[in-house]
């Protein structure tokens, strides 16, 4: 953590100097001005214009057109913002890392075994569990916590962990972060200012595919209309719940998660821990490669032998239909006490054709609970869709086919990046990839239809709850980096945002801003957190088009959508490629029936 300290700010300092050069600029520029030319007379290729357009925007928005006092300012506040956004993270990591609750077996109550086994093994890594007292660990990390608050019959534990959950980066001492994001936005607003733009959120979303802030804000808005009356009804039926299991007080926050469990297994008969033996890691990763194999013709060899940063780590060899070696592929499934939460994919070598061509390098990380020795891995619905997630972006990098590296994989906008990762997740339910690998760990048998019917009458039970607390975030940060001047007491405008929204109480954003990774901790999801909802609307549409031919593996289909978006990296506009995979721009139908919205 203190080389990452270090480094960065060095890094941006590196970056800036290259981005504010003026006689690259200046060559740069010239290059720029003879565009057509190089296209009517020298044979450059479509994506090669696409590339210059791409470097010639960068470097103005890069500052490139700044004089004197300013360039120096802009790489001051770039620097301190790399080194802020570093900080921003480590604060996080230490309060995960730094919370933990030793339990004894009384304490487990209504817990599935799984869990209490995770909890164990969080225990013996702490070295918690050695006078056998209290053997079992209640963390922060999510595996954790989120079906903590989901099973157990602790209300007080409950709450206890909810309460750590979002107070991360808001505990005062070294490693509050509230000073550090309101540094943050105020730089942000400086910059967005000295490059001409009215707001950060507008210097962002000037180059993405939404172009501008009023866009998303009326697709938010749309989604947030629709899910806030169904979150409203829901809190009724919950509290309604709770009264009748014996509750004395409101519903709280900490106590949605264990009453919409209960709620669903009453009304649908669905218990999420019956699906569990049925998913188990090693065949949902098998999943992941069949549909792969069977949409694009690739194959995936273990290589046993190769050594990564972590035993835990596995490596694979990919190839093509014609059998040709076109990546490797590495993914780190489990927590571990040094990894920070979530999941995520990245490329330690990205694919592109010049001097030669490099074959990408992609891997995946998730935080999956890691089983006693000896025991299958078993993953929730949720746990399996987020490696269809993860392992859809790695596609997205590994089947690359373009010239340029900065055109490739998964260097595209923002809110393009996610489509390639949610489409996929579609194919985890589709019923042939569920008969072949969804079989129970124990026994072999497949998924019942029975509990795959139940399963899918009870995936919308929670739909209000889960796109109001991601709706949340998003406007927060939408409406944070849309002022011209940043807030003085971020925390008090991200409440009187929330007022404004009428939030209902017994819902908490998924990120409130002392911890919101995604937006602090780099400028990578900065006033762009809409674009997992704005991806899941191309998702949504993209699926219908292998539907409406009534085959969720359609050769002609798929062969148009590794063409058009999985190969096709950043070498056109994201709606021109969504357009020639598709023939027309998305609506928004789909993502309101997929999420059960539809009027």
């Amino acid at each position: 953590q203190a080389v990452e300290r270090s480094v960065s700010p060095k890094l941006s300092r590196h970056s800036s100097a290259i981005s504010l050069d003026s006689r690259l600029f200046a060559r740069i520029e010239a290059i720029q001005a003879r565009r057509d030319v190089l296209a009517a007379e020298e044979g450059c290729s479509a994506e090669d214009l696409r590339l210059l357009d791409r470097v010639y925007k960068g470097f103005v928005r890069g500052g490139a057109r700044l004089v004197g006092a300013d360039r120096t300012r802009l790489a001051e506040i770039d620097a301190r913002l790399s080194e802020l956004g570093t900080g921003f993270s480590q604060n996080i990591l230490a309060d995960e890392r730094g919370f933990v609750l030793a339990l004894g077996e009384g304490d487990l109550v209504g817990l599935p075994g799984d869990l209490r086994s995770a909890m164990a093994e969080a225990a013996r890594e702490r070295g918690l569990a050695s006078d056998g007292a209290k053997p079992y660990a209640l963390t922060l990390s999510r595996s954790i916590v989120v079906p903590f608050l989901t099973f157990s019959d602790r209300r007080d534990l409950r709450e206890s962990a909810f309460r750590a959950w979002i107070a991360r980066g808001e505990n005062d001492g070294p490693t509050d972060n509230r000073a550090v994001l309101a540094e943050i936005l105020a730089l942000r607003a400086e910059k967005a200012k000295l490059l001409g733009y009215a707001s950060f959120a507008a210097y962002k979303l000037d180059d993405a595919m939404a172009k501008t802030p009023g866009a998303v804000r009326d697709l938010l808005e749309q989604v947030w209309v629709r899910a806030r009356e169904r979150a409203v009804a829901d809190a009724i039926a919950l509290s309604g719940l709770a009264v009748a299991e014996g509750g004395n007080g409101p519903l709280e926050p900490w106590d949605w998660r264990y009453f919409a469990e209960k709620r669903r297994k009453a009304e649908f008969d669905f218990d999420d821990a019956e699906v569990k033996p049925y998913f188990e890691l090693d065949r949902m990763i098998e999943a992941a490669f069949d549909v792969a194999s069977r949409l694009f013709g690739l194959s995936f060899e273990r290589l046993a032998e190769r050594e990564a940063w972590h035993p835990d780590v596995r490596v694979w060899r990919v190839r093509n239909a014609d059998g040709a070696e076109i990546a490797t592929f590495l993914g780190d499934y489990f927590a571990r006490q040094s990894k920070r939460s979530g999941a995520w994919m990245s490329a330690l070598a990205r694919q592109h054709k010049l001097d030669g061509g490099q074959l990408p390098v992609i891997y995946n990380v998730m935080n999956f609970a890691k089983p006693a020795a000896g025991k299958p891995a078993l993953l929730s619905i949720d746990d399996a869709r987020t490696l269809f997630h993860e392992f859809g972006h790695a596609l997205h990098g590994m089947l690359s086919n373009v010239t340029w590296p900065s055109l490739s994989g998964t260097s595209v906008a923002r809110d393009f990046v996610e489509l390639p990762s949610q489409l996929y997740e579609h194919w985890l339910t589709v019923p042939e990839v569920l008969d072949r690998h969804a079989r129970h760990v124990v026994t072999g048998e497949p998924l019942p239809e029975a509990l795959l019917a139940k399963m899918k009458a009870a995936r919308d039970v929670n739909a209000g709850f889960e796109t109001v607390e991601y709706t949340a975030s998003a406007l927060v940060d939408l409406m944070l980096h849309e002022a011209s001047e940043a807030p003085a007491d971020p925390l008090a405008r991200e409440a009187e945002i929330l007022a404004g929204l009428d939030m209902p109480r017994e819902i908490v954003m998924r990120h409130r801003a002392p911890h919101f990774a995604h937006i602090f901790s780099g400028d990578g999801y900065s006033a762009g957190y809409y674009s997992y909802l704005w991806s899941e609307v191309l998702d949504a549409d993209a699926f219908e088009a292998f539907t409406e031919t009534g085959d969720a593996f359609d050769k002609t289909t798929g062969e148009k959508l590794l063409r058009h978006v999985y190969s096709a990296g950043d070498s056109a506009d994201p709606a021109e490629l969504y357009t020639a995979f598709r023939g027309r721009m998305p609506t928004t139908e789909a993502l309101l029936r997929k999420r059960g919205f539809a009027a």
